[in-house]
C-alpha cells in the first residue's frame, strides 16, 4: 500500500476528515509530530505522498530570527524536495504558507485581519487546466482560521483560487504541490476546540458558539467538495490518475 507523510504542526490540526478521505481512497498515512518530538525524515524515499497541515505558529521568523517552530526549516527542505521530485503535497493553511516561504514567497501578518468561520473562494481559471482544482465548483465552500496571509507567491506558481480580501487562497507549485490557504480537514469539534477562549475572536468580537454552529452549518457542503478533491489527490499518489494533458508545457520548479 501507497504510504503518505503527514506533519502533524500543531496538536489541535490533526489531519481529522482530510485523513479519513485519504484512507478511503486507498492511501496509508504515517504521521510525524514534531511538536511533540517526533523526528522528520531527511527526505520523502518510500513515501508516495507530503501532507503539511496547519497550526498556531506562523511560517516567517519570530522577532528574534528564530524559524516559528525549531523543525520549520525541515519541514521546507522536505517541501522544496517534494516539489524538486514530484511527490504529490497537499500543504493546508501554515503548510501551505511553509509551502510559500520554501520557494521564496512571501508570509506576513494579514493587515486585512484575521479571517475566522465559514466562507467562500473563488476559483481561478487556471483551475480549468489543474488535475484536481479543475473538478471543484466555481465558488466552493470553505473553512477559514488564519491571521497571517501569503502576501507574494513564489515564482512560477500557479494562483487556482482566490477571495476578495485574501487573494492567495490556493496555488500549486510545479504539477504536484498544492497549497490551501483555508482548512478542509477540519470537523465541528475541532472548530470548537480551536474557539474555545480564542484571543482572535475576541479581537473580532465574535460569539464563539456562533461561529462554532456557523461552520458547523457547511460541514455537508464542505464535504460535498473536498472529499471528491482528497480522492483525487490520492489517486494521483497512488498513479490512478492521468495528469500528463496538465503536466504538458508546466513550468517544473528545479529542474
Amino acid at each position: 500500500m501507497a504510504t503518505a507523510l503527514v506533519i502533524e504542526n500543531d496538536p489541535t490540526d490533526d489531519a481529522r476528515r482530510l485523513g479519513e478521505w485519504l484512507t478511503e481512497a486507498g492511501l496509508e498515512l504515517w504521521v510525524v509530530r514534531p511538536h511533540a518530538g517526533d523526528e522528520l525524515p531527511a527526505d520523502l524515499e518510500g513515501y508516495a505522498a507530503l501532507v503539511v497541515l496547519g497550526g498556531e505558529q506562523q511560517a516567517y521568523p519570530l522577532p528574534d530570527g528564530s524559524p516559528g517552530a525549531q523543525w520549520f526549516p525541515a519541514v521546507e527542505g522536505l517541501l522544496r524536495k517534494a516539489v524538486r521530485h514530484r511527490v504529490p503535497t497537499l500543504a493546508v493553511c501554515l503548510g501551505a504558507q511553509l509551502l510559500a516561504t520554501a520557494h521564496a514567497g512571501l508570509v506576513e501578518r494579514s493587515p486585512s485581519g484575521p479571517e475566522i468561520g465559514p466562507g467562500v473562494v473563488g476559483r481561478r481559471d487556471a483551475a480549468e487546466h489543474d488535475p484536481l482544482f479543475r473538478y471543484v465548483p466555481l465558488i466552493p465552500d470553505v473553512l477559514q482560521w488564519h491571521a497571517d496571509e501569503i502576501t507574494e507567491l513564489p515564482r512560477g506558481a500557479t494562483l487556482l483560487a482566490a477571495s476578495t480580501r485574501y487573494p492567495h487562497q490556493a496555488f500549486r507549485l510545479g504539477d504536484r504541490a498544492w497549497g490551501l490557504q483555508f482548512h478542509i480537514e477540519c470537523d465541528t469539534a475541532m472548530i470548537a476546540d480551536w474557539a474555545t477562549d480564542s484571543a482572535q475572536l475576541a479581537e473580532l468580537g465574535y460569539d464563539p458558539e456562533l461561529v462554532v454552529a456557523a461552520c458547523d452549518s457547511v460541514m455537508v457542503d464542505v464535504e460535498e467538495v473536498w472529499q471528491p478533491f482528497a480522492a483525487r489527490f490520492a489517486a494521483l499518489a497512488l498513479g490512478e490518475l492521468d495528469d500528463s494533458t496538465t503536466r504538458r508545457g508546466l513550468p517544473l520548479l528545479g529542474h
